[in-house]
């Protein structure tokens, strides 16, 4: 469960008229309850506030002392973890009562709403002098939000549209992010999580927030690169196994099998990718490295000895759909970190064990179809209790960074060992080199 959440004290505003909340956010674990992207005042009387709902819906709500409530409820449910999302939301109270409050996605106006209260509100009192949390809702403190956020923008006295903060690409037609905008940002207006984790204000104010509580990590994973994760919308029937860390980490608490994808499939390139496996008792119960075909499963496999499957068992032994190719390390896995390089362009697998190549540096697995595409995927077989860490290139397992980062190719992601020539790390930027 998500802990983390950055405060602080606003002061006078410039204006209770006009607003502008600006931010990218990607989620992680879609966790059925609401979670809070920020929140304003500590009275039912007098908040403001912006969060998925248990629906994966998303809200805005404020309630200001004398004037009444607004809220927005979209239709529009939010559920890919493989994306980020631009939100923004502006305010201008000096409009009528139809157009005070406008939310933006991805460049594009929501016009469709499960649930909307339009109160005639001349002011927004609640900005002035009020605790500002990020990422749990202040009144509460509770309702946190799981997940990364990224260039965290609040003005005080504009109402901007999107085109301030991003722009569509000419090539693609996706909105990316304007790291640069050119605003004003008013009294309390700041700019923070322009680069990684730092929370100290990159506008002019030097209004900086502290960290509440939990634990900030940065991550290589961006609106501008976005990495591979493990898909809580496509794992096996079990669905019972616990996705953290921005999913880059699988707990897996009950016995039993499960399994979970990645949110990046491929059917050419090179890709490298590092994982650690710990178990409780056993060593046949992880894949490391586990690949399947997106063909051919509506939901993740849980195992690697199945058709249109490979991978390496935590027992050192590799399959090739139900073909045991052999033992390739014998070891306890337990804190090992596996190194795996899929040539996507030849059908090959190649591992390392804590740098060092298996199989004497020779592909392990070989003659993948490749006119089919593929995709990661991470289990728990058997009976033993699993936890899985991977670094699709964030740097990090978990919130452990990586102790000495190898040389990486393309400088794209941050690997504990060097990546073998000719690959690199399985994200949007990767499929575009």
């Amino acid at each position: 469960m998500a802990t983390t959440y950055l405060t602080r004290t606003t002061g006078t505003s410039t204006s209770q008229t006009k607003c502008t909340f600006s931010g990218w956010y990607k989620r992680g674990a879609l966790t059925g309850v609401h979670q809070h992207i920020f929140s304003i005042g500590t009275s039912s009387g007098a908040q403001l506030r912006a969060r998925f709902r248990t629906t994966d819906a998303f809200q805005v709500y404020g309630n200001i002392t004398g004037q009444g409530e607004i809220q927005f409820i979209t239709n529009r449910l939010f559920r890919d973890t493989s994306a980020w999302y631009h939100i923004l939301i502006s305010i201008d109270c000096t409009q009528s009562a139809a157009n005070r409050v406008k939310i933006y996605v991805n460049g594009i106006e929501e016009t469709s709403f499960d649930g909307t209260t339009q109160a005639e509100i001349t002011s927004m009192t609640v900005l002035d002098s009020n605790t500002f949390q990020i990422g749990r809702r202040a009144e509460t403190a509770d309702a946190y939000f799981d997940g990364s956020m990224s260039h965290f923008h609040f003005i005080d006295g504009t109402a901007y549209d999107p085109t301030a903060f991003g722009s569509t690409d000419s090539t693609t037609g996706e909105w990316k992010i304007n790291t640069s905008p050119s605003v004003t940002y008013g009294n309390n207006g700041f700019f923070i999580l322009k680069d990684g984790n730092t929370i100290t204000d990159s506008s002019p104010n030097s209004n900086n927030f502290t960290l509440g509580a939990g634990t900030l990590t940065k991550t290589e994973d961006c609106p501008s690169n976005v990495f591979c994760t493990w898909n809580p919308n496509y794992r096996s029937a079990r669905k019972d196994m616990t996705l953290t860390n921005g999913n880059t980490f699988i707990f897996e608490q009950n016995s039993g099998d499960s399994g979970v994808s990645g949110t990046i499939a491929v059917s050419s390139g090179k890709w490298y990718w590092e994982q650690i496996i710990a178990q409780v008792n056993g060593t046949n119960a992880a894949v490391i490295g586990g690949l399947h075909t997106t063909e051919d499963f509506n939901e993740s496999p849980t195992d690697a000895n199945t058709a249109n499957t490979c991978g390496l068992r935590a027992n050192g032994n590799a399959y090739k759909g139900t073909t045991n190719l052999g033992n390739f390390t014998s070891a306890d896995p337990n804190g090992d970190i596996f190194g795996i390089a899929f040539d996507a362009d030849n059908g090959s697998v190649y591992y390392w064990k804590n740098g060092t190549a298996l199989n004497s540096g020779n592909a392990i697995i070989t003659g993948l179809d490749m006119t089919k595409t593929w995709v990661p995927f991470g289990v728990q077989h058997g009976g033993a209790r699993v936890t899985t860490s991977t670094n699709w290139g964030n740097g990090y397992f978990q919130t452990t960074a990586v102790s000495s980062a190898g040389t990486n190719a393309s400088n794209n992601g941050i690997f504990e060992y060097d990546v073998p020539t000719g690959y690199t790390a399985l994200s949007t930027k990767g499929l575009n080199l």
